[in-house]
């Protein structure tokens, strides 16, 4: 039913801003604040500090695990009439993401002065979120045009019920909805690091992404209910019509007694030696006459309530039967990254900045042409939609308060407002996101170490971005896991990592279903999440 594919984008994020993924090795799960700290995960967080590892191949392969939940508390009148909610305006709309497999590897070839790296990661996505019973947006269509059948249902059943017709009755609506996306954006970087000096180097690359992504959303076994009975549209409006006819059919007939009663009055007047139009002002005509006037402007009525539930029908006609809707896009884009990386001492600084990735991902949609509800037509069969990467900025220093104790903070700036998403969705934000972190990484013995790390995420939201289909609530993450050096030149990593999310609530204001005349009340939305993810890796030494 194209009224409710106003569909999931939301990319399964896991840390980072709204379309990017921060958390590339196992090493970010143990400590996220990796912003300054030298490692073989630093090809992506911290590039041109990767020379300061010493000669040779370094190399790092990582594996993770993200299981996600999205959850809208959603309360609206119109959930009322659903046959499956008990009667409740409120209702929990609870989807389930799953990730089981992010990769991630990073590679790097240190000689003299240069570093020449290769990183491959999924900087975006990388799974898909399912929600088993549609979101509210789907219901609250449904429910709309319920409501509306009922109120074309009460007002015809009080005007024709007297001539011994009737129409379908609604109570309610019973629907089954279904909804799923999977997106993907997998990132290939390379680049090279030049040491200026012993105690600076620079970075400059290139990366690649390459977005893979699929959405699929079904609506069926809509219905129309008259309590624990329910018929289908077509049956429903095939029972109004058929209401119409037989109330029109009884008018037609009073009508005819009528027009002989006046006949009847008339023919005797006149025989008694009125003239007609003496007879036709009689009280017992004129009171027919006014019968028969009101029968013939009930007629008038009646057929154009027929005309505009012939109307309704053909409008929906198309979505009587459910909706069943796939899209599979892609797209690539390439972009410059820089990094700087000074050390001194027991200190060390570092910087990096990821350009904006021009993304435009072209669809394969079962959907061949614009639908009356603007959102759909981002499905558009053949379209591109844009669906840029933002710019990232980040600064990070990491402090070796002795030989086996490292302390790290970093910050983040995502600068979303300056992408270009579908329809400008980027101007409804109140700006920028940011991110602020901080760890402490521990050598209990020369083998083992232990590290643990927060990281805090503010985006700037407003009502008008968020939506049930796709929505971020701000966060803080907690990770902590541990690396042991097996050999010389093979260590293992293992993390675990955390989101705890706050609530958004919001007012959803009352609106128009565009060409269906159709009518969603105001209501009320709660968003948060869950985040879960583990991961394991190993890092090389050739």
């Amino acid at each position: 039913m194209a009224i409710a594919i106003l569909f999931v984008t939301n990319m399964p994020t896991f840390a980072g801003g709204i379309l990017t993924n921060t958390n590339q090795s196992v090493n970010f799960l143990r400590n996220p604040a990796r912003d300054g700290a030298i490692g073989i995960d630093g090809v992506y967080s911290n590039p041109a500090g990767v020379l300061f590892m010493g000669e040779g191949f370094h190399l790092g392969f990582n594996w993770q695990y993200a299981h996600q939940t999205r959850t809208v508390t959603s309360q609206n009148p119109l959930y009322s009439l659903g046959y499956q909610n008990n009667n409740l305006s409120e209702k929990i709309f609870k989807g389930v993401a799953d990730a089981p497999i992010i990769p991630s590897i990073q590679a790097a070839y240190n000689k003299g002065e240069w570093s020449f790296q290769f990183n491959f990661s999924v900087p975006g996505g990388g799974g898909k979120c399912e929600y088993s019973h549609g979101v509210g947006t789907f219901e609250t269509a449904v429910g709309a045009i319920a409501q509306r059948l009922a109120n074309v249902s009460t007002l015809l059943n009080q005007q024709i019920g007297a001539l011994g017709a009737s129409v379908p009755n609604v109570t309610g609506y019973d629907m089954n909805a279904y909804m799923k996306g999977q997106q993907y954006y997998f990132g290939v970087q390379i680049g090279a690091a030049r040491k200026i000096n012993e105690h600076l180097s620079v970075y400059g690359g290139l990366r690649l992404l390459y977005g893979s992504a699929s959405y699929e959303a079904r609506i069926n076994n809509i219905r129309v209910m008259d309590g624990q009975s329910g018929v289908t549209l077509p049956e429903y409006f095939e029972g109004v019509v058929n209401g119409i006819v037989g109330a029109r059919a009884a008018i037609s007939a009073n009508a005819e007694k009528v027009q002989l009663g006046i006949n009847q009055y008339v023919n005797a007047y006149m025989a008694a030696g009125m003239t007609q139009e003496q007879a036709m002002q009689t009280p017992e005509v004129q009171q027919l006459v006014a019968t028969s006037q009101g029968l013939l402007a009930a007629d008038g009525r009646l057929q154009a309530v027929s005309e505009d539930v012939v109307s309704s029908a053909e409008t929906l006609a198309p979505y009587a039967n459910g909706m069943n809707l796939k899209s599979d896009q892609n797209g690539w884009g390439v972009a410059p990254v820089l990094g700087i990386d000074y050390k001194t001492g027991r200190l060390n600084f570092a910087a990096k900045y990821e350009f904006k990735t021009r993304m435009r991902m072209k669809n394969n949609s079962t959907l061949k042409q614009a639908s009356v509800v603007e959102a759909t037509n981002k499905y558009i069969d053949g379209s591109s939609v844009p669906e840029d990467a933002p710019a990232l900025f980040t600064v990070g220093a990491q402090w070796s308060v002795t030989d086996d104790v490292r302390l790290n903070l970093g910050y983040h700036h995502f600068f979303d407002t300056n992408a270009h998403w579908y329809q400008h969705s980027e101007k409804d934000l109140d700006g920028d996101s940011n991110e602020f972190l901080a760890g402490a990484e521990w050598d209990v013995t020369k083998r083992l170490q232990v590290s643990g790390g927060a990281q805090l995420t503010r985006y700037q939201l407003s009502d008008k971005f968020m939506n049930d289909m796709s929505f971020v609530v701000n966060s803080w993450s907690f990770g902590l896991g541990v690396g042991y050096q097996v050999t010389d030149k093979v260590k293992v990593n293992a993390a675990y990592f955390q989101t705890n999310y706050d609530n958004y609530d919001m007012d959803t204001p009352a609106q128009s279903i565009s060409g269906m005349g159709l009518e969603v009340p105001a209501g009320h939305n709660t968003f948060t999440r869950t985040n879960r993810v583990i991961g394991v890796g190993v890092e090389l030494t050739l």
